[in-house]
């Protein structure tokens, strides 16, 4: 199954998550601090992170950004925390995923499954895709790297999956629900997640979303990409 890194502190929750990944057959290592994590990561291929926020240590949210500039392995934040600003700073920080505090085994489950099947997913290309072109971008899905007008973007790997997702349809009105499918691999989930990623892509495509120039967002409707100049809908 999967190889996961659980960062947790309470003896009690890290033993409960221990037996619950291990009865479905996931292979475990488990640490409490987030120097520990760092050193796990710094020297072991984990396929997915569950870590907790409330670290002795290091604030999680620290450790999140430290995780992010040594390895790209999908993490899933554990919190307690449950206010729009902070799932905001998490997912900007390079969270995968989230999950508020208390889960069931089940929720905790479903989401690893969605954050493993969109890493694998990833990971398995076959033959070398094109360069996709729309206006001045480029995406290049083999090399997972975007540029526009030239300029490389320094992009996460959800708002590249995103960006490229999007670019392979320019033009055309993308549902919220398939938008959660087949970036997200959720059937099911909260808009805000979308919103936070779009509302990161835009800055960093130099627009916003009251004068967007590739990103348009329909509402009750989904979203699209086209390049600047393209006839409004009607």
């Amino acid at each position: 199954m999967a190889r996961v890194l659980v960062v947790e502190d309470d003896q009690f929750v890290r033993s409960a998550l221990i037996r619950h990944l291990t009865d479905a057959s996931h292979t475990v290592r488990s640490v409490g601090t987030a120097l520990e994590a760092l050193r796990e990561v710094a020297h072991v291929r984990f396929d997915v992170v569950i870590l907790d926020l409330g670290l002795p240590d290091l604030d999680g949210s620290e450790a999140l950004k430290m995780l992010r500039g040594i390895t790209d392995v999908p993490v899933i934040v554990a919190t307690a925390r449950d206010d729009e600003t902070e799932i905001v700073r998490l997912l900007n920080a390079g969270a995968d995923d989230y999950l508020t505090k208390p889960f069931s085994v089940e929720h905790l489950s479903a989401r690893m499954a969605a954050v493993l099947r969109r890493a694998r997913s990833g990971a398995g290309e076959g033959e070398p895709s094109p360069v996709i072109r729309v206006g001045g971008l480029a995406v290049d899905p083999l090399r997972r790297q975007a540029e526009l007008d030239g300029a490389r973007l320094d992009l996460t790997r959800r708002e590249f999956d995103l960006l490229a997702f999007l670019a392979r349809r320019p033009g055309v009105v993308v549902p919220r629900k398939e938008l959660l499918a087949e970036v997200w691999q959720q059937s099911y989930g909260d808009d805000q997640t979308i919103d936070v990623h779009l509302s990161w892509l835009r800055r960093k495509l130099g627009e916003t979303a009251a004068n967007p120039r590739y990103l348009h967002t329909l509402r009750g409707v989904g979203v699209k990409l086209e390049p600047p100049g393209a006839e409004a809908p009607r």
